[in-house]
């Protein structure tokens, strides 16, 4: 395994992190219901994450909210039998449910139980957005709470996670100086989107370590359409797409830890294996090129020529245009209409969803690439609905 700076922190961070959002499911039919429940494969999940740490995984990152709040109770199991002193553990403080100071206390509190350790090693400030740091973290003096925490040696470093644009980024970043970590979500195909590539090295740059999750794009860059994947085959590197996109991130030396939520034992393979054989130091240019076509491919099997501008913004009617417009050419660039569905239906505000639009056409006299913004709409909604 390969091991990378983590930050300014004197702590080195395996290149592939362990992410529990994705365990494998099976089906249990002990209740004697007609319907069979969809639960962990908790055996096989332990298996995976002590398998990943045997083979030289040092960080293990979980939340609170994962499979219905069983994620951490399955990540305590795993950690048993000498495997907790191994590794580093991350998990999130579900910044939704402080709705006062104690709450903070209060959660933090049960997760330690619910993974039964004395400390956590990184906590992050769950999901953070311009909102939420506003409204919740200031507001309730969530960072105070931390460190309190953090001197009674419940847990040994503060960052958040983040899921906003760059300016409510930077916002984040700037607006506390003890900031040791971040997460961000950042792939091949994420450079300028949320915190983007602007991002990963304006926290660098004041020596905060970047964890990234979402390497794969929630897996769908490890299973392109056969015409994106034509691109990378043609290079004869034998390389997996998964390959392609980790060491893509690994080339850059701001990247910390990347975090795979890995559901099956190929799976973690595949990653370990990647991990251990990528090179350091920038990709080659004939590398980078082949990104490069790929990104290229990729947008031009989206039917929407948005660039997400955000000029149409704000919609007088809330709708979060651009947001939908992205979810929309997902699901056809990469042939995953299901995935986008569930984005759609589970992630976005009610009011802010495409179905929404009256058709007012004042984003359309603001948008530089002239699209049809009403005309996209109901279309866009009766898809993803």
């Amino acid at each position: 395994m390969k091991y990378r700076k983590f930050g300014s922190l004197n702590f080195k961070a395996s290149a592939l992190g362990f992410g529990t959002m994705r365990f494998p499911i099976i089906e249990d039919v002990s209740a004697g219901n007609n319907a069979a429940e969809k639960v962990v494969d908790e055996k096989e999940a332990i298996r995976m994450v002590r398998h990943a740490i045997d083979e030289g995984v040092n960080y293990i990152d979980t939340a609170y909210g994962y499979h219905g709040g069983k994620s951490e109770i399955i990540t305590g199991k795993a950690l048993k039998d000498g495997y907790r002193s191994k590794v580093a553990l991350a998990t999130k403080s579900p910044v939704w449910l402080i709705n006062k100071p104690d709450d903070f206390d209060r959660l933090l509190g049960e997760q330690l139980n619910k993974l039964d350790t004395e400390y956590i090693d990184f906590y992050l400030l769950h999901a953070l957005d311009k909102d939420r740091w506003r409204n919740t973290v200031l507001k309730h003096n969530v960072l105070e709470r931390a460190e309190t925490a953090k001197k009674a040696g419940k847990i040994k470093h503060i960052g958040f996670s983040f899921h906003d644009d760059f300016d409510a980024f930077k916002e984040i970043v700037d607006g506390y100086d003890k900031w040791e970590f971040c997460q961000i979500q950042y792939n091949y195909m994420d450079i300028n989107n949320q915190a983007g590539t602007e991002g990963l090295k304006y926290a660098a740059s004041k020596g905060i370590a970047v964890v990234i999750m979402e390497p794969l794009l929630g897996g769908k860059l490890a299973n392109p359409p056969q015409d994106v994947k034509a691109i990378m085959d043609g290079e004869k590197k034998d390389w997996s797409p998964s390959r392609w996109a980790l060491q893509w991130l690994w080339s850059q030396p701001e990247v910390s830890v990347v975090l795979s939520g890995m559901s099956d034992i190929k799976q973690v393979e595949d990653n370990l294996n990647s991990a251990k054989n990528y090179y350091d130091g920038p990709m080659s240019y004939e590398d980078a090129q082949v990104i490069d076509n790929v990104r290229r491919r990729y947008e031009q099997r989206m039917a929407i020529p948005c660039t997400a501008c955000r000029y149409c913004m704000p919609c007088p009617n809330n709708v979060d245009i651009p947001r939908n417009f992205s979810l929309y050419n997902d699901s056809i660039a990469h042939e995953d209409l299901e995935g986008s569905q569930k984005n759609y239906r589970n992630f976005m505000d009610a009011k802010s969803r495409a179905g929404e639009c009256i058709q007012c056409r004042i984003c359309e006299d603001k948008c530089p690439q002239r699209i049809k913004i009403s005309e996209w709409m109901p279309k866009v909604h009766e898809a993803l609905k």
